[in-house]
């Protein structure tokens, strides 16, 4: 394997701007695919699909979300492959990913009898929504290698800063699946068969081209033998990196589980109020997304480049922007909080819940701030060890804050979930700096906020703390 040179870059207001206002936009884009998906079932006039399409919607985003790794882990060992200078390594990141996609998504398609079983007789759903819903599930539960393949694609062109060929390819697959859903459902009349069709055939459709893109990007290179592919070192290191990003997503899908179900016990009323908030959250979360993608680029290329300076900037930036964008989200949901509730129910009781517990979502954006940043400096830095350890800390204190509170009701169910986006933050801020350290020992002291001399650093200091290649399981 060659290796180019390790030199320094600089990490710009512009630079930030570049790689998280794309991915904002890939954000924002998603939730359109429900909203279409749901208006072309709602047409049918029968409310059992739509409540099929629903509670599926709920079971893919579970199982997708807890495969995200194949994302997040391919952003940081590309980017680090690209500060590093190594070609080779970038396209042998690409390589590995696809084939643990393959092997996971050719998983669950094997297992999609129990998996299907399992999940809506947990959802406890009416017989006719269940029947109508596995319909569904059989059907789409075939685009997940084409799912879990494009999460590859997507995050090795992030991982490369090719955040604007990104969201080319994520707009393309959800106008596919928008284009699909209108005709297989519409004018195919093939109900909410046709809604899991179009998801199957948009995400083929997107992943066709990203390979295609991918194999544009890699042309005139020479063929990557298996050798490097399937190096045992960094299939190990792969591994367990992404071994860690997904206990922690486990972990955080179970923190909202927790919320929604508290929140059904409340009543229908509080559930339904809560479901309202919760998408104010979720906007929020957007947006805060786009800076944690943004520092697990920079921060995984100042890594790979042996950079300091690069890296701090990019945490200050990450931290800086994301922060300015909590509060103007937060001041506009104090101030239009209300009129945004009347326009999701018509229901005179869930408004007034919603209102009266409407500082939380206006608090939420601030509290997870740190939360989002740091989860991107941590997965960039390949520090997912301990981003792991953090989130299964911040999981037990937010249960403990929940068994102290529950005398207050929802309130105290809302002040628990912003305690767990408090402490995720928190516990990560206190471990950077010795984190900081072990990567750039050179660093020393220096504060979060000093500017640092660019240092190469010593050879085993591009790696995670462990400063091992691969990182110990």
């Amino acid at each position: 394997m060659t290796t180019g040179s390790r030199h320094a870059f600089r990490v710009t207001h512009a630079r930030v701007l570049a790689i998280a206002g794309p991915m904002t936009l890939a954000n924002v884009t998603t939730p359109l695919l429900g909203v279409v998906g749901t208006a072309a079932i709602g047409q049918l006039g029968q409310a059992h699909l739509l409540g099929a399409v629903a509670v599926s919607s709920v079971v893919f985003d579970c199982i997708f979300w807890l495969f995200g790794f194949l994302r997040m882990g391919t952003v940081a060992l590309t980017a680090q492959a690209l500060g590093a200078g190594d070609a080779t390594e970038r396209r042998a990141v690409l390589a590995r990913a696809l084939i643990l996609s393959a092997l996971i998504g050719s998983a669950i398609v094997v297992l999609q009898w129990p998996l299907g079983q399992l999940a809506y007789r947990l959802m406890g759903a009416s017989p006719a929504v269940t029947e109508a819903a596995q319909a569904y599930f059989f059907v789409r539960v075939w685009s997940a290698p084409f799912t879990l393949a494009n999460y590859v694609v997507l995050g090795w062109l992030v991982g490369q800063a090719r955040t604007g060929f990104a969201l080319a390819l994520q707009i393309l697959i959800n106008s596919a699946n928008i284009a699909a859903t209108a005709i297989l459902v519409l004018w195919l009349d093939l109900g909410v068969v046709g809604a899991a069709l179009a998801a199957l055939i948009a995400e083929a459709t997107g992943l066709a081209i990203g390979l295609a893109l991918a194999a544009w990007f890699q042309r005139g290179a020479p063929p990557l033998a298996a050798a490097v592919v399937l190096d045992r070192a960094k299939l190990t290191r792969m591994l367990a990196v992404n071994r860690d990003i997904m206990i922690r997503t486990a972990a955080l899908i179970a923190a909202f589980l927790f919320f929604t179900a508290q929140s059904a016990r409340a009543g229908d009323v509080v559930l339904a109020a809560n479901a309202v908030l919760n998408n104010l959250v979720l906007v929020a979360a957007y947006f805060l997304d786009g800076f944690a993608t943004a520092a697990e680029q920079l921060c995984g290329r100042a890594v790979g480049a042996r950079d300091a300076h690069a890296f701090r900037s990019a945490v200050r930036l990450s931290i800086g922007w994301g922060s300015a964008v909590a509060l103007v989200v937060a001041a506009s949901y104090l101030l239009a909080g209300e009129h945004l509730i009347g326009l999701m129910t018509a229901s005179a009781d869930v408004r007034i819940a919603a209102e009266h517990y409407l500082v939380f979502a206006v608090l939420a954006p601030i509290a997870g701030v740190g939360a989002y940043a740091f989860d991107g400096i941590f997965v960039g830095a390949t520090w997912t060890r301990d981003m792991r350890n953090l989130m299964l800390a911040s999981l037990a204190l937010y249960l403990v804050t929940w068994q102290l509170a529950s005398g207050f009701g929802n309130a105290g169910l809302w002040a628990a979930l912003l305690t767990f986006l408090l402490a995720r933050g928190a516990l990560q801020g206190l471990r950077y700096p010795a984190l900081l350290r072990a990567t750039f020992p050179a660093e020393a002291e220096a504060p979060l906020n000093a500017p640092a001399r660019a240092s190469a650093g010593s050879p085993g200091a591009a790696e995670s703390p462990e400063r091992a290649a691969p990182p110990a399981p």
